[in-house]
């Protein structure tokens, strides 16, 4: 079961342990875009664990200031970018630093849901 959810910087589609995320061309995501990852912790995984999957289809730019708030959510208990551009991989060893999580990259969207479901298990 899945409910995508829409919103102007992205789409965002709730699963039963993860979300996925997909960012829009050229957008930059921002701490104040956190709010909405706030309200989908407390709205759709109340007192469940959950993890984060951004699948970085297009490109964006991410403020790396935005992983201080990320790590204060409770039931997150993990976040995976999902990218087949080495570019994108590599940068995420920058962005992992900021967050106090579980942090991993991935070149499929399989392998980052199956190491969701590991998590939430």
């Amino acid at each position: 079961m899945s409910q995508e959810l829409k919103y102007p910087f992205g789409k965002v589609t709730i699963y039963d342990n993860y979300v996925i995320a997909v960012m829009n061309e050229g957008i930059t995501v921002t701490p104040d875009l956190n709010d909405v990852l706030e309200d989908i912790s407390e709205l759709y995984f109340l007192n469940k664990n959950f993890v984060y999957i951004t699948h970085r289809i297009n490109s964006y730019a991410v403020d790396p200031n935005i992983y201080f708030r990320t790590s204060k959510i409770k039931n997150l208990v993990g976040f995976a970018v999902v990218s087949g551009k080495k570019i994108v991989i590599d940068n995420t060893a920058l962005e992992s630093i900021f967050l106090n999580k579980p942090f991993k990259s991935f070149t499929s969207i399989d392998g980052a849901i199956s190491w969701a479901n590991t998590l939430c298990e």
